[in-house]
């Protein structure tokens, strides 16, 4: 089956430093879900804010439904249906939840596909329907990565990407963030997410690739890397095997 997206030896780090990712390969196929995970500083975000043309890739290639997109602008990446969706709050903090919304769609000029689309996300996150008239910046921090992912989901992306989805939040709100995940796929969406808490992560996804020092050390489906004890034991630790307990 043809990658959807397909990482060939990307070198990529921040101005003026080292490589973070070191000749990184990996694919991910049309309609999986796919979570990243990995100890700290193995390059898990930086490899989203590349492909997301956040950071530039000093080689390699990123190809996108066979197209190489790693000289591209990111708002040209966004157009050919690749969003990212950052830790960092990025809510437009004085406009309404309606507003963020519909600026989710601001690529698209068909008005009723924009409001069949503003129907989807309401579904999705009925919160968001109770603060439409709210202004953005006054919800709590679920509500709003709530409205995150549902501004995403407004531009009608190929492949999500989505970095740390449920950190800071209760334990009930990050429930109900990676319910939402779980159905992308229903959706014809191809999620790649980096996740903090290894048990939703895992949980959440179809397969998973473990990231230590800028390279892919494993890959393969969820369950399977949970229950691999070399893996838990170099990477996933004690606290990983009690959440699952």
């Amino acid at each position: 089956m043809t990658a959807l997206l397909e990482l060939s030896e990307i070198r990529v780090g921040y101005p003026g430093g080292p490589d973070i990712l070191k000749d990184l390969s990996l694919e991910v196929t049309q309609g999986r879900s796919y979570c990243v995970i990995g100890p700290n500083g193995a390059g898990k975000s930086t490899m989203l804010k590349a492909i997301a043309g956040l950071l530039p890739t000093r080689s390699g290639s990123i190809l996108f439904e066979g197209r190489d997109i790693a000289r591209l602008r990111t708002d040209q990446r966004l157009a050919a249906g690749v969003c990212f969706v950052p830790q960092d709050p990025s809510v437009f903090p004085e406009m309404t939840v309606h507003d963020n919304l519909i600026m989710g769609a601001f690529l698209v000029e068909d008005r009723s596909l924009v409001r069949e689309r503003l129907e989807r996300v309401y579904e999705l996150f009925p919160v968001l329907t109770e603060r439409a008239k709210q202004a953005a910046g006054t919800m709590s921090g679920g509500e709003q990565q709530q409205l995150l992912l549902g501004r995403a989901l407004m531009i009608d992306p190929k492949i999500l990407m989505i970095d740390e989805p449920s950190l800071g939040l209760a334990p009930m709100i990050a429930d109900q963030i990676f319910a939402v995940i779980r159905g992308l796929g229903d959706l014809g969406v191809t999620v790649l997410m980096v996740e903090q808490s290894v048990v939703r992560g895992l949980d959440a996804t179809d397969w998973a690739f473990v990231l230590d020092l800028g390279s892919k050390r494993f890959e393969g489906p969820s369950e399977q890397l949970f229950e691999d004890k070399r893996i838990r034991d170099l990477y996933l630790g004690k606290m990983a095997s009690g959440d699952r307990e």
